[in-house]
């Protein structure tokens, strides 16, 4: 099993301006045992990297990618409730593949995975940045904006330049389907792949634990969660080469 470590990369710039070059980003990795076939940044909402996403991390990593996942909130007080999009997100994400470049990985074999607002994150950053694939799951903010540095999803959408796939559950007061419904119109006018999946229910997170009733393995949530993390996995082995 692919073990996990810390490491920090040098944040190059801030916008147009030339970052402190004492600040770092931290890092939580996860490497596969031998060579790389490429890589995922992994962005997430949290402060805190809960067992099953560190698990989510390692099973790429068995799969052959390096998973880093970058402290968004890193510099941030505990209790900021900020989103982390514009600038800052950039320039994580940015000093995140220079990290993974300089360690060998070559910059088209870079995508990015999402969760909740990281996923609208996730799709932002490939409508920004020259990389391979990204998957965004639960992302949020599809016809409202969730702050002045992150547009609205269907804006965002037909100017995606990577492979995309949106993963959504249709209980999810958060997505209400008839939005997704609008960003799966919305990502029809891009010009690259794009998938919008829904799954009845909530059971779609690759990044939560699995609760699975006594006996129930074939649970409809169960076939869901198993579903959503092949698609994930499926998308960047097909896009990432």
């Amino acid at each position: 099993m692919s073990g996990i470590f810390r490491d920090s990369a040098v944040l190059q710039t801030v916008g147009d301006a030339p970052a402190d070059p004492q600040t770092r980003v931290p890092l939580t990795v996860a490497e596969p045992d031998g060579p790389a076939r490429g890589a995922i940044v992994v962005l997430h909402e949290s402060r805190v990297f809960s067992e099953s996403l560190l698990d989510l991390m390692r099973s790429l990593a068995a799969e052959g990618w390096v998973a880093a996942a970058p402290h968004l909130f890193h510099g941030r007080p505990a209790h900021s409730a900020s989103e982390v999009f514009g600038e800052s997100l950039f320039a994580d994400f940015d000093a995140t593949v220079h990290w993974l470049t300089s360690r060998g990985v070559y910059s088209d074999c870079v995508g990015v995975l999402g969760f909740d607002d990281a996923g609208t994150a996730a799709l932002l950053v490939a409508t920004n940045r020259p990389i391979g694939a990204a998957v965004s799951v639960a992302a949020r903010g599809i016809v409202e904006p969730l702050s002045d540095d992150a547009p609205a999803l269907i804006d965002a959408a037909p100017l995606l330049q990577a492979p995309w796939l949106g993963l959504y559950g249709e209980d999810d007061p958060s997505t209400p389907p008839e939005h997704v419904e609008r960003l799966r119109d919305a990502t029809g006018t891009a010009s690259v792949a794009a998938l919008v999946v829904s799954y009845a229910g909530l059971a779609h997170r690759a990044d939560e634990p699995l609760e699975v009733p006594d006996g129930q393995d074939d649970a409809p949530g169960v076939a869901s969660i198993v579903d959503a993390q092949r698609r994930i996995f499926d998308w960047f082995d097909s896009n990432l080469r």
